[in-house]
């Protein structure tokens, strides 16, 4: 029922409704005080947990066993690099390159088509890899593109293509698809019966063929010239393990002993620490500044203090505590201000390279064991806060994300409640108009018909 405004009674009834409304709707807006209240409290907690995640994936990465076991490998000339893993150890040693590995290839005599065998069908090929295994290969046509097609369909330790020869003729080009001596090959026109009797044609014999490169290891020696001398093979320009964690790679022949020195990645385990410490100030400014009293003046001059979203929080507190202890406690009786972690009066750290630089020196392994126990213990600080099912941070969260849909609910409730009672109001109103309207009606008639009468009694006078 549409509101009718003060047709009768001249009043805004349509104010004086909303006005009422305004008081019986006091409740629901107290709700949804406390539903925003909760869904800013609910941001700043996945904040929060964000934040925590990204520094348990820090402190996770460098409390892994050898994660800061980071060492640089460099070499005395360009023609050999080298790589490390965290197996490595500081040390050097002299290599001597004296071959260098290749892939074979072979290249057919030009043809334009595919032979056939004595019953006009394309001949087969047979390939036998470096182990005697034999492969025989039986193209669909006799067009070069079915044979490189059947070839590279065989998996046997060959791939071919086709290229052009000149004179619309065409090579078959076969490359090993194993690099080193491994991967050598013979390739025969024929069964694999007659490759084993001897009656196959090797198609590197026609004299228009080449081998254009054999199959090789890459050689390399150790203690050149010495009675130690030591001989390392490669199936590949590679050199894996040729110390302990640490891998090289030729590009060229050596014509000296090539030194390869490996040493401690001071830099890389600095910036590991460093940013830890970063991730761990990104967590403690973050928590310090939703937990600040800020204080400001009232209208009348007033001094009013107001805390910060997680000011009072006991868990939240507890988060805080459990990371400042995780990175300041000492290790092994020392400070980890010795390792460069230094706490400051606002609560949070500095990191000084200089120091870790000079631990790293003096004592590279109960640094890098230091930084580690570090590293865990925050990583098992964050995870206490973070873990999806019991840790602090999500169960606050999962609390507050309840008490949002229950209020949801009755904030839902409240607005049918109150749609209601506008409605009822709405009707009351409108019916007083009506019933005011009528009245006025009868009053005006009433008011016509004295006015009759007494003109009538003057009349008669």
């Amino acid at each position: 029922m549409a509101a009718i405004d003060g047709l009768a009674s001249g009043m805004n009834t349509t104010a004086m409704i909303n006005s009422l409304m305004a008081v019986e709707a006091l409740p629901q807006t107290q709700l949804k005080t406390k539903l925003a209240s909760n869904q800013s409290m609910i941001n700043a907690l996945q904040g929060l947990n964000t934040r925590l995640t990204m520094l348990q994936g820090t402190a996770g990465a460098a409390a892994k066993p050898g994660a800061l076991n980071l060492f640089t490998a460099t070499t005395s000339a360009p023609s050999l690099t080298a790589t490390t893993t965290t197996s490595a150890s500081a040390g050097s040693i002299d290599v001597t390159v004296t071959r260098l590995a290749s892939t074979q290839v072979n290249v057919t005599a030009p043809m334009t088509v595919w032979p056939v065998d004595a019953g006009g069908a394309p001949a087969k090929l047979t390939i036998v890899d470096a182990a005697g295994k034999q492969t025989e290969i039986a193209p669909a046509s006799t067009t070069l593109d079915d044979v490189v097609t059947a070839i590279n369909a065989a998996a046997g330790g060959v791939a071919a293509v086709k290229v052009p020869a000149g004179d619309g003729s065409y090579r078959l080009q076969l490359t090993a698809t194993t690099s080193g001596a491994a991967g050598a090959f013979q390739v025969y026109q024929g069964t694999a019966a007659e490759v084993t009797a001897n009656t196959a044609t090797d198609l590197m014999a026609d004299p228009a063929a080449a081998v254009v490169k054999t199959a090789q290891d890459a050689e390399a020696l150790l203690y050149a010239g010495t009675t130690a001398e030591q001989k390392i093979i490669s199936a590949t320009n590679t050199f894996q393990d040729l110390l302990p964690g640490v891998s090289v790679t030729a590009t060229a022949i050596s014509a000296a002993p090539v030194t390869v020195t490996v040493a401690s990645d001071t830099p890389g385990i600095t910036k590991k620490a460093e940013d830890l410490v970063k991730a761990v100030n990104d967590v403690l400014r973050f928590l310090s500044d939703n937990s600040a009293v800020t204080t400001t003046s009232t209208s009348s001059g007033a001094s009013a203090a107001k805390g910060g979203i997680f000011t009072g929080n006991s868990s939240i507190r507890a988060v805080s505590d459990q990371l400042l202890t995780a990175v300041a406690a000492p290790i092994n009786g020392k400070s980890p201000s010795e390792y460069g972690i230094v706490i400051t009066r606002n609560g949070d750290f500095t990191f000084d390279k200089d120091k870790l630089t000079a631990a790293l020196a003096a004592d590279p392994a109960a640094t890098t064991a230091a930084l580690q126990e570090v590293a865990t213990r925050v990583a098992a600080a964050t995870k206490s806060a973070t873990d999806p099912s019991q840790g602090s941070v999500t169960s606050l969260i999962k609390g507050r994300q309840s008490e949002v849909r229950d209020l949801g609910d009755q904030i839902s409730d409240w607005d049918q409640r109150l749609s209601s009672r506008r409605a009822t109001l709405q009707a009351v109103y409108t019916r007083m108009e009506v019933m005011l309207g009528s009245l006025q009606s009868q009053s005006s008639w009433l008011s016509g018909q004295l006015a009759g009468l007494t003109a009538s009694s003057n009349q008669g006078a």
